[in-house]
This record gives C-alpha cells, structure tokens and sequence, in this order.
C-alpha cells in the first residue's frame, strides 16, 4: 500500500494558489482510479500537515518508505520538478511538519517549482508570495508540468 500526499491549504480561497499545487497534482490523480494507493489532500492547514499524515499512516500501518509527499518547492523554477528521498524540508513548513510529526525524513517528496522567472526573494514576503494564485502565463506552464508529475508518479508506483 502507498500513500501519496498533497500539499495545500483547505477552501476555495486557496484553491488555485502556489502552496496549493501538491494538492492539485493528487487532485488530478483522483480521476485514475489507482488500485493499492491511498490519495490524500489534508483538510488541515499547509503548516499543520503533520497531523493527518501521521494519523493516516498510523491507521493504515504504513511505512514512511512508502509516503510520497508532493508539495510547491519556491527554490524551483516554475515548470520544474524533483523526486527527492530522506532530504530534510528546505524551509517549507508543511514538509517540515510532517517530518516533526513522524520523527523522520524517510520518505520520498516530489517538489514542484513555483518561483518564476522574475522572482527576488529580498523584496517580497515569502508567506504572501505562496498564497498568491497563478498568473494567467504560469497556469499555462502549470497545464504541462502537472501531467508530467503524474506521469513520472505513475512510473514510480509500476
């Protein structure tokens, strides 16, 4: 059994937000009916994460080997993308909330970028900066990443 997580916050505000990506990516997963995988986007806020994580886990006795959590990675350009294992948070708040909860790192993440190409991080807040939407241009860049993570989970869950 694997369980994939996505990232985001709850409610229509945040729906087509930056820190909401990872939960579109399994939103869209949703829709292939995959046998064996658990498809989870927490109700609990991006910073709280942890907690479901951890009680799902608990309830379906998974192993944290077989947790992929799938998250906005603002160090990434946007329409990039990695599939990490055992890598600390790199800040994201979220990430590091499910590694508190769970007491490990031992688990894979695939980071979505979201910094575009006209980002300086000194002059803007990176919390409001995450819950912005998309622009018009970037969900366009958005609409041909999004398959291919779908695509590169699907040829790792084979």
């Amino acid at each position: 059994m694997l369980l994939i997580v996505g990232l985001g916050n709850p409610g229509k505000k945040y729906e087509k937000t930056r820190h909401n990506v990872g939960s579109r990516v399994v939103g869209e997963l949703k829709s292939l009916n995959l046998k064996d995988i658990i498809l989870v986007q927490p109700t609990t806020f991006m910073n709280e994460s942890g907690r479901a994580v951890k009680k799902i886990t608990k309830n379906y006795k998974l192993k944290t080997e077989n947790l992929i959590v799938v998250h906005d990675d603002i160090d990434l350009p946007l329409g990039e993308f990695k599939i990490q294992k055992n890598r600390g948070s790199a800040g994201h708040k979220g990430v590091q909330s499910i590694i508190d909860s769970l007491g490990t790192k031992d688990f894979t993440r695939i980071r979505i970028g979201i910094k575009p190409e006209q980002y300086y991080r000194p002059f803007r807040s990176t919390e409001k900066f995450v819950l912005e939407k998309f622009t018009k241009d970037e969900e366009e860049i958005l609409k041909e990443v999004i398959p291919k993570v779908i695509e590169e989970i699907n040829n790792f869950i084979k």
